[in-house]
């Protein structure tokens, strides 16, 4: 078992940043990939970032290329996704998840095996 837990979250202007923060534990050597999806009201879950753990690769949604910056300090089982540049567009709840088996693509939700809380993430002015 993996537990996430999110922070960070809040509310920010347009063009502010914010970084939110994921923390594992528990069985955290098994996990092989981590990523950051978002979900909007009224609409699905959407991947946003993803980084895997051995080589260290990342991969980010277009919507968020450039702008968004997924990172992971394994000493400290944290995974981090600094957002600059925010539109109001990127307005949601934004989970955490491992993936503790497989190479998979990291894009899809149904790869991801643990998922945190969430956390609001509300740019508006």
């Amino acid at each position: 078992q993996v537990q996430l837990v999110e922070s960070g979250g809040g509310l920010v202007q347009p063009g502010g940043s914010l970084t939110l923060s994921c923390v594992a534990s528990g069985g955290v050597f098994s996990v092989v990939a981590m990523g950051w999806h978002r979900q909007a009201p009224g609409k699905e879950r959407e991947f946003v970032a993803g980084i895997r753990r051995s080589a260290g690769s990342t991969y980010y949604a277009d919507s968020v290329k450039g702008r968004f910056t997924i990172s992971r300090d394994n000493e400290k089982n944290t995974e981090y996704l600094q957002m600059n540049d925010l539109k109001p567009e990127d307005t949601a709840v934004y989970y955490c998840a491992a993936i503790t088996s497989g190479k998979g693509s990291l894009f899809y939700a149904h790869e991801y095996d643990y998922w945190g809380q969430g956390a609001q993430v509300t740019v508006s002015s």
